[in-house]
């Protein structure tokens, strides 16, 4: 108990909803967009690939066990040759899969001109691959994620 109440007032079994102890009105889904002064339209097109974190894990996965890596990125429909937003042909120069581990976090103190540095304990760790496809421009390579590849119109070859 703190504050004058309690937060295990529930019947058995019963769980709390959305708000402080209070049970739930309706199913909410967390992850809708927020739209400023409404409701968001529940017949709204997703802007984005629904689950492309779990997507991004799978090519991770199969790319560096592929015994073909071209074939499996015609697979992928990850073009070679493609268009940018901006009208610069792009070619596929790489495909690079990173492990990053987080074993540390920082905290900046009061008034951001100093940090306090905590090493996090092992099972804190977060372990992760990051996915980037290197295109080239002509002038520098860019490197892409997986949403920004699948936004690239494909290019015929000059």
């Amino acid at each position: 108990m703190h504050r004058e109440h309690d937060h295990h007032t529930h019947p058995a079994g019963a769980t709390g909803g959305v708000g402080h102890n209070q049970p739930a009105p309706r199913t909410v889904q967390w992850q809708r967009p927020h739209v400023v002064g409404g409701e968001a339209q529940l017949d709204e097109a997703p802007t984005c690939e629904p689950d492309l974190d779990l997507v991004e894990a799978a090519f991770s996965e199969g790319f560096a066990i592929a015994r073909d890596p071209t074939s499996f990125l015609r697979l992928a429909q990850v073009p070679f040759e493609a268009l940018s937003g901006d009208g610069e042909r792009l070619v596929l120069l790489r495909v690079e899969i990173d492990a990053v581990a987080d074993v540390g976090g920082v905290t900046p103190h009061l008034g951001g001109g100093s940090f306090r540095y905590d090493p996090l304990p092992a099972q804190m760790v977060s372990n992760r691959r990051r996915l980037r496809f290197v295109y080239f421009d002509g002038h520098s390579p860019r490197a892409l994620k997986l949403s920004e590849v699948r936004a690239l119109k494909a290019a015929a070859a000059p």
